[in-house]
């Protein structure tokens, strides 16, 4: 990445950091939209030669939260976010996922599951069906406005992406993406 943000000063992006003031502004040591008073300006190559800089759940993390950020930033023009964008792209997939199967999939709490297809269903973007294959269960389903509206997204992530991993080459993109398929998605022995 080519980017320089301190470590210490890249939250982990959710939904709620607009309720919190936002993540931190990435040449202080201060949270942005507190005020901060006479903050104090950082060499953002500083702390990376330290141990923490090479530990791999480290830099998967910041890796991601840099690349969250960067995707929610370009993303907010489409009234969507990162997490948003991810529950849309699975329901414009023909699979028809329940929000269970959503919660599942991206790791989340079915309660953020639940906000985020609220918001999507505000946006007209999706519907909650009931599941034929279980009556007390939801699917959620893309409508056609979702579809335009994921078409949109997914130009904006691939540029997101682009912009994220310029430093690397086609093939080194693609034993990226292998890799993290890898850990992603295979179960650990």
């Amino acid at each position: 990445m080519t980017e320089s943000v301190p470590a210490a000063a890249v939250p982990s992006v959710s939904h709620s950091d607009a309720s919190e003031g936002g993540p931190a502004d990435p040449a202080t040591d201060t949270p942005a939209g507190t005020g901060g008073g006479a903050a104090i300006l950082r060499d953002p190559d500083r702390l990376r030669d330290t141990d923490l800089a090479n530990e791999i759940e480290f830099m998967t993390a910041r890796a991601r939260s840099v690349g969250s950020r960067r995707a929610n930033t370009m993303l907010a023009e489409l009234d969507l976010r990162v997490r948003s964008y991810s529950v849309l792209s699975l329901a414009c997939s023909g699979q028809n996922p329940s929000q269970r199967e959503l919660a599942g999939f991206l790791s989340l709490d079915p309660s953020q599951i639940v906000a985020l297809v609220d918001h999507l269903e505000d946006l007209g973007a999706v519907t909650r069906e009931q599941d034929p294959r279980d009556r007390r269960s939801k699917v959620i389903v893309a409508t056609l406005a979702g579809r335009v509206l994921f078409r949109q997204a997914a130009t904006v992530i691939q540029q997101a992406e682009d912009r994220s991993l310029q430093a690397l080459n086609a093939a080194e993109r693609e034993q990226l993406r292998s890799l993290l398929r890898r850990i992603a998605f295979e179960p650990a022995p």
